[in-house]
């Protein structure tokens, strides 16, 4: 009898046999994709080396043994380690950019990208104004990256206490070609900073992971840095020491940009007198919180 993979003939076989592993398997998606249909199709394309937005001319391409082997491969790869598609493949994408990933450092998946593809708009008026950023925690360094393309007269500072992020991040910093004006600084949040160093912009998805949903992740969040997740019992430890070093390395006008995720409560219950606005994305509109410096010093 013939292996079963050798029945999938074409790129539209291939597809349909995934998304039936993956949804058998009851994979969890949520680190570049939501669904077992475009987790599928990023993998399939990613394996052929074809363009990743174009999928319906292929679709009824018969593929070579070794290039159904290496989809079949990958498939299971996926379905037997519960890894995330971007440890697979090495690479992730966000707002149209490719950044290099792997174990070192969590998925990039930060709404605040959003948010920067719109140069923060209305919240900074003119983006020509902003000329000193940091983003604290910066992992992979991709909201570093994208700040620097944003707000084009920036310095950014990319900080991070983890020297095996700071050396995927640096890895981005050259893949698009930003060394002049992005560098990397190792700092316990902001405790390395230097005193007399201030932002116009401080950009932060810390850990923020409450004790008890650490204990609920499912095993494709397992595979990432604990050390990039666990926020304490109630998700605040971290936040914490953010809000009262802060204000500190803000200019008068400054600005803190902060990911909670699905902390809200937690936030509020912590720091009941803060009025942060709360900015929308795409996707939620309850994870992200804007302070500017005098609310923080107040």
């Amino acid at each position: 009898m013939a292996a079963p993979h050798t029945e999938l003939l074409t790129l539209r076989d291939l597809l349909r046999w995934a998304i039936t592993r993956f949804r058998g398997a009851n994979l969890v998606f949520g680190h570049g994709s939501d669904n077992a249909w475009d987790e599928a199709v990023y993998l399939l394309l990613h394996t052929l080396h074809l363009p990743l937005d174009t999928l319906e001319p292929f679709l009824d391409a018969r593929l070579l043994e070794r290039e159904r082997q290496r989809c079949v491969d990958l498939i299971h790869e996926r379905v037997n380690t519960r890894k995330p598609a971007a440890y697979l493949t090495g690479e992730a994408w966000l707002q149209g950019q490719r950044f290099l990933v792997d174990e070192r450092v969590i998925v990039p998946r930060s709404p605040i990208a959003e948010l920067l593809g719109e140069q923060l708009a209305p919240w900074i008026e003119d983006p020509e104004s902003i000329t000193r950023v940091l983003d604290l925690c910066t992992g992979s360094g991709c909201l570093a990256i994208l700040a620097a393309q944003a707000f084009e007269s920036a310095q950014v500072d990319a900080a991070d206490i983890s020297t095996d992020a700071l050396s995927v991040a640096q890895s981005n910093i050259a893949l698009h070609e930003l060394q002049d004006r992005v560098r990397t600084l190792r700092s316990d949040l902001l405790s390395q900073i230097p005193e007399n160093r201030r932002y116009d912009l401080i950009l932060c998805n810390p850990p923020y992971v409450n004790s008890r949903a650490m204990t609920a992740l499912p095993p494709e969040y397992r595979h990432e840095p604990r050390l990039a997740l666990a926020g304490g019992e109630d998700g605040m430890d971290l936040v914490r020491r953010i809000l009262a070093d802060a204000p500190r390395h803000l200019t008068p006008d400054g600005l803190l940009v902060l990911e909670i995720g699905h902390e809200q409560a937690h936030f509020q219950a912590a720091f009941p007198d803060l009025d942060p606005v709360w900015l929308s994305t795409e996707t939620a509109s309850d994870q992200i919180l804007l302070l500017r410096q005098a609310q923080l010093t107040a």
